[in-house]
């Protein structure tokens, strides 16, 4: 089970850390992946981690979104800086244990098995 949080409301330019924890398991042996879905739109693939520790990131948040994990690989971050209006959606946290064997796959939502429920961010200027 994966449940993601630190999503909330911040302006133009500002930081947000998204969590996602896993609460039977360690992430060790799994691919794990950032998704996230504005209204109206299709749900889009944002950062991945691969379970050789290859990342991949959209090219809308290279630059400004880093993934990392904790210690213990419980917990999964997405670092999310220089935010913009079009970073607003529900981000949700994914995970496999498939290797991502390239950008289609890792970005793919049917390559993904556990999901958590999301967490709301909201940029506004």
């Amino acid at each position: 089970q994966l449940v993601e949080s630190g999503g909330g409301s911040v302006q133009t330019g500002g930081s947000l850390r998204l969590s996602c924890a896993a609460s039977r398991y360690s992430f060790d042996g799994y691919s794990v992946a950032w998704f996230r879905q504005a209204p109206g739109k299709e749900r889009e693939g944002v950062a991945a981690v691969g379970i050789d520790g290859t990342t991949f990131y959209a090219d809308s948040v290279k630059g400004r979104f880093t993934l990392s994990q904790d210690s213990g690989k419980r917990t999964q971050y997405l670092e999310m800086n220089s935010l913009k209006n079009d970073d607003t959606a529900m981000y949700y946290c994914a995970a496999t244990a498939a290797r991502l064997r390239g950008r289609a796959i890792a970005f793919s939502t049917s390559t993904y098995y556990y999901w958590g429920p999301g967490t709301q961010v909201s940029v506004s200027s």
